[in-house]
C-alpha cells in the first residue's frame, strides 16, 4: 500500500503547526492577576466576575436605536456598543449632499444634541457601560454624551464607557478619517488630557485591532500593528506632558476572534505579555494597572458567509469561546445575518444567548485559564509573542507608526495577506464550508432588516428644525471660539463641548476643525 502524504498544516498567520508538542516549553511562573499577565489580568478572572456581554447594535434613526438598546438591555445585555452611520462617522450633518443615501444605513445617524438625548433616552449612564465605535469625530460624540448626562443632573466622574478614537487604524485598514494623521493624533492626546482631570473613568481610546483584522491581517499583524499604533498614542502623550500613569489606566483595546481556535487563545495570551512589558520597559511606567492589557473582543464579521448564513452561529460560537478561553473583559458575537444585512431582533438575541450558554452551560468559565501549561499553547504564546516583537522592531526602525503609515509600510503588508489569503480560498486549500466546498443549492431563508427611506427624510426634517429653533449668534459665537483655540494649539474638548450646548451641530463643529486642520486626502 502506499505511503499517505502528511498535509503541511499552517496557522492562519501562516506559522507550521506541528503534529505533536510534547516536550514542555518553559511556563511562566506568574499567576493570573501577577505581571506580566500572560494568565489573565484578575486572579480568578470568570470566577469571580463574567464578562460583559456587549452587544454592538445602532441603525436609522436615533428613536429606533434607542427601542433596540432597550430591548437588548432586557434580553440580559450588560453593556451597549454603539455603532454610527458613515456621515455622523466622517462628520457630514445628516442633510449634507454627501451623507444622501447613507442616513442609518451602517449604524445610527446623529447629528444634533437632540439625536443624542433621543438616542440615551431611559439609558442609566452611572449604571450602563456605553461604548461608542467612533473615531474621527470622537470628540464630538463623546461631547454629546457628556453634555446629556450633565442634562440629567449626573457627575461626569461616574460614567463609565470608552471610545474608540483609534485614528491611525483608519489610515491603514478602514478609511474614516477627516483630518491629517499629525492634528488627528493632537486631538486624541486632547481627549486623553481632558478625561485624565474631568471624566476619570472613562476609557478614552479603544485601540484596534479589529479593522486591522477584517482588513486581511494575519493575527501577528493584528497584535504588531496595533501595539505599534499604541505606542504611537502613548508616546504623543507623555509628548504632551502627560505622566503616564495618569492615563495608561485607562486605555483598553479592541481585539478580532477569527477561526484559527488555539492561535486565537494564544493569541491573546501572547498580547497581554506584550503590553505588559512595553509599559513597564518600555514608558517605564510603575502603577500595575498601567501595566495590564484590557480588550474587549468581536468575533470575525469578515468569517462570515453570504451562503449558508445558519453556519455563521458555528462560526461565531468557535469564536466566542476562543475570546473567553484568552481572557477577554468584555464581548460582542456577530449575528448570523450580518453578511446579508443589518441583524434582526431574531439574530441578535441569538448571538447574545450564545455568550449566555457559554458562561451558564458550558463551564468554561469555572477555571482560570483552562488552555495555561498546554504545551501548544505556551509554545504559541511564546512564538507569537517573538513575531509581533520582531514587527515592532521593524516599525521603530522606519521612525514610528506614524512614519510606517506615511510610506504605506502597514497598508502594503495587510495587502498582501489578504491576497495570500484569498488565494488559497481559490485553490481550495483553505476550505470555507458553503463557499468553496460542500456548496448547497437551496440556501437557508433568512428574513432581512432593512432601513425605510423614510428615515432619512424624518431624520433631515428634524436637523432643520433644530437649527430653526437655536440663536444663530450665539452658535457663531462658540464656533469662533473653537477656530482660536484650534489654531492656537489649545485643547479642543472645551470648545467643542460649549459649541454643542450652543447648539451647533457635528457637521459645523467638524466643518471648523477641518478649515485649522485641514483634509487628509487618502492614495
Amino acid at each position: 500500500m502506499g505511503k499517505n502524504v502528511e498535509k503541511k498544516w499552517e496557522t492562519a498567520s501562516g506559522l507550521p503547526v506541528e503534529a505533536l508538542y510534547s516536550a514542555p516549553p518553559p511556563v511562566a511562573p506568574a499567576k493570573p492577576g501577577d505581571y506580566p499577565y500572560t494568565r489573565g489580568i484578575h486572579e480568578t478572572m470568570y470566577r469571580g466576575r463574567l464578562w460583559t456581554m456587549r452587544q454592538y447594535a445602532g441603525f436609522g434613526s436615533a428613536e429606533e436605536a434607542n427601542r433596540r438598546y432597550r430591548y437588548l438591555l432586557q434580553q440580559g445585555t450588560t453593556g451597549l456598543s454603539v455603532a454610527f452611520d458613515l456621515p455622523t462617522q466622517m462628520g457630514r450633518d445628516s442633510d449634507h449632499r454627501l451623507a444622501l443615501g447613507e442616513v442609518g444605513k451602517v449604524g445610527v445617524a446623529i447629528s444634533s444634541l437632540d439625536d443624542m438625548r433621543t438616542l440615551l433616552r431611559d439609558i442609566p449612564l452611572d449604571k450602563v457601560s456605553i461604548s461608542m465605535t467612533i473615531n474621527a469625530t470622537a470628540a464630538i460624540l463623546l461631547g454629546m454624551l457628556l453634555v446629556v448626562a450633565e442634562e440629567r443632573g449626573l457627575a461626569w466622574n461616574v460614567l463609565n464607557g470608552t471610545i474608540q478614537n483609534d485614528v491611525l487604524k483608519e489610515y491603514i485598514a478602514r478609511g474614516t478619517y477627516i483630518f491629517p494623521p499629525r492634528p488627528a493624533l493632537k486631538i486624541i492626546t486632547d481627549i486623553f488630557e481632558f478625561c485624565t482631570n474631568q471624566v476619570p473613568q472613562w476609557n478614552t481610546i479603544s485601540i484596534s485591532g479589529y479593522h486591522i483584522r477584517e482588513a486581511g491581517s494575519t493575527a501577528v499583524e493584528e497584535l504588531a500593528f496595533t501595539f505599534a499604533n499604541a505606542i504611537a498614542y502613548v508616546q504623543a502623550a507623555i509628548d504632551r506632558g502627560l505622566i503616564v500613569d495618569d492615563f495608561a489606566p485607562r486605555l483598553a483595546f479592541f481585539f478580532n476572534c477569527h477561526n484559527d481556535f488555539l492561535e486565537e487563545i494564544a493569541k491573546f495570551r501572547a498580547a497581554r505579555r506584550i503590553w505588559a512589558k512595553l509599559m513597564r520597559e518600555r514608558f517605564k511606567a510603575k502603577n500595575s494597572k498601567s501595566w495590564m492589557l484590557r480588550f474587549h473582543t468581536q468575533t470575525a464579521g469578515s468569517s462570515l458567509t453570504a451562503q449558508q448564513p445558519l453556519n455563521n452561529i458555528v462560526r461565531t460560537t468557535i469564536q466566542a469561546m476562543a475570546a473567553v478561553l484568552g481572557g477577554t473583559q468584555s464581548l460582542h458575537t456577530n449575528s448570523y445575518d450580518e453578511a446579508l444585512g443589518l441583524p434582526t431582533e431574531e439574530s441578535a438575541t441569538v448571538a447574545l444567548r450564545t455568550q449566555q450558554i457559554i458562561a451558564h452551560e458550558s463551564q468554561i468559565p469555572a477555571a482560570v485559564d483552562p488552555f495555561g501549561g498546554s504545551y501548544l499553547i505556551e509554545a504559541w504564546t511564546d512564538r507569537l509573542e517573538q513575531e509581533v516583537a520582531a514587527r515592532l522592531e521593524k516599525i521603530d526602525s522606519m521612525g514610528g507608526m506614524l512614519r510606517a503609515i506615511e510610506v504605506g509600510y502597514p497598508q502594503q503588508e495587510i495587502e498582501n495577506s489578504a491576497y495570500r489569503y484569498q488565494q488559497r480560498v481559490e485553490s481550495k486549500e483553505q476550505i470555507v464550508v458553503g463557499v468553496n466546498e460542500f456548496v448547497s443549492k437551496a440556501e437557508n431563508p433568512t428574513t432581512l432588516l432593512s432601513i425605510d427611506p423614510e428615515i432619512e427624510r424624518s431624520q433631515v426634517a428634524r436637523l432643520v428644525t433644530y437649527r430653526a429653533s437655536r440663536d444663530g449668534k450665539t452658535r457663531d459665537m462658540a464656533l469662533s471660539s473653537l477656530e482660536a483655540i484650534a489654531r492656537g494649539g489649545g485643547n479642543v474638548m472645551p470648545g467643542i463641548i460649549a459649541a454643542l450646548r450652543a447648539k451647533a451641530t457635528l457637521g459645523e463643529i467638524s466643518d471648523t476643525l477641518r478649515g485649522c486642520f485641514g483634509e487628509y486626502q487618502g492614495s
